[in-house]
């Protein structure tokens, strides 16, 4: 068993990069704009859509190798590891309280997780040179507990050092870096082989506004429903919007507060400011029955009956019951780099010199529906 999983991951080749080098991460050959090709449909530079050092939303995208279902049960071995769902949920929770981000959702599936957050560099800037070095530590600790106290001194003591450390704790492909290593590496270590775990560099989507927000949140949450794994957001285990639906049964009294990120630099705060959560206005209960709402539009002939009415939150947002659907939809196929407005996408392809971009028509589509 051990060794044809060792001859599926073994033979696609790995990088060796360890927690505990501090080496910086290298940016993958695809990452480069090669040419000055607008018209052709080549890969585009990760810079484009994750502009480093300013605040964004997005959905990221991480695909085990081979689309292998290594996070469940093996459809041909059988082999079980559901395990290992919990401890990618927990981990993404964990790092959210290390990096300058927000986090709105998630879905830990079978052969794939989705991560929909914020990056938010005015945290991180906001942070003293202690709880930067604090931080970091957290991620690379030192080989003996008893040495961190001296590495979190020799860092606060390396300014040059420090704020390249505060720079990565501010910075998307970082946390996606420490989220997949650090699952990769465990669940090798467990099945004992070497190679890659996942199939490559994550994928993620810049989401332009408040509606892209939502509908990117809603396509997560959904993610087991659509598989047919669940049947409601009750049964939609390791998503976040499952333990949204808990915390509000433990406490009701939380049912028209504000929605907030489920973890991360913002989460549990008693005082909002104007701009933090303008793009999600909708309290957390309006937000799990717009959930349960697109679920029943997108899987129709669910169990049980639910009032047919427009959600609230969707008022909220603009758009009408048929566009949210197709919105949200569209996370998956529609669009690609971009989610946003016909607007916004075409003035998005201006600055980026290409003629063409990825969801212009679906937009379009939706916008006349």
């Amino acid at each position: 068993m051990r060794q044809g999983i060792a001859a599926s991951r073994a033979s696609r080749g790995s990088r060796s990069l360890s927690e505990n080098s501090d080496t910086t991460f290298s940016v993958r050959l695809t990452d480069t704009l090669i040419g000055d090709c607008h018209d052709c449909r080549m890969t585009q530079a990760r810079r484009l859509t994750v502009a480093e050092g300013q605040q964004a939303f997005y959905h990221c995208v991480t695909r085990c190798v081979r689309r292998a279902w290594l996070c469940g049960i093996d459809p041909i071995t059988k082999v079980d590891y559901e395990h290992r769902k919990p401890m990618i949920a927990a981990r993404i929770v964990q790092l959210a309280g290390i990096f300058a981000v927000d986090v709105y959702s998630y879905a830990v599936m079978s052969n794939h997780l989705h991560v929909v957050l914020s990056v938010e560099p005015s945290a991180a800037r906001d942070w003293t040179d202690e709880q930067v070095a604090q931080r970091w530590v957290q991620l690379f600790p030192a080989r003996e507990p008893e040495q961190n106290a001296a590495k979190i001194s020799a860092l606060i003591a390396d300014k040059i050092a420090l704020a390249e450390r505060r720079k990565r704790l501010a910075n998307l492909s970082w946390y996606m870096r420490c989220l997949d290593e650090h699952i990769a590496r465990k669940a090798n270590a467990e099945d004992d082989v070497t190679g890659r775990f996942w199939e490559g560099r994550f994928k993620c989507q810049l989401l332009d506004d408040e509606a892209a927000l939502a509908a990117a949140m809603a396509y997560v949450d959904l993610n087991p429903v659509r598989a047919g794994v669940a049947h409601s957001i009750d049964s939609s285990d390791h998503t976040s919007v499952q333990k949204r639906a808990e915390d509000l049964r433990n406490d009701p009294s939380k049912a028209d507060a504000p929605l907030m990120p489920i973890a991360g630099v913002r989460w549990g705060l008693a005082v909002f400011t104007s701009d933090t959560f303008a793009r999600l206005a909708m309290s957390n209960r309006q937000y799990i029955e717009l959930v349960d709402f697109t679920g029943r539009q997108i899987k129709p002939g669910k169990r049980g009956k639910i009032d047919e009415r427009e959600p609230t939150a969707l008022r909220k947002l603009g758009l009408e019951p048929d566009q949210w659907t197709g919105h949200v939809k569209g996370i998956g196929s529609g669009y690609w780099r971009l989610v946003a407005s016909v607007e916004a996408l075409e003035a998005k392809a201006a600055e980026w010199k290409r003629q063409w971009l990825k969801g212009i028509g679906y937009a379009r589509s939706l916008a006349t529906r």
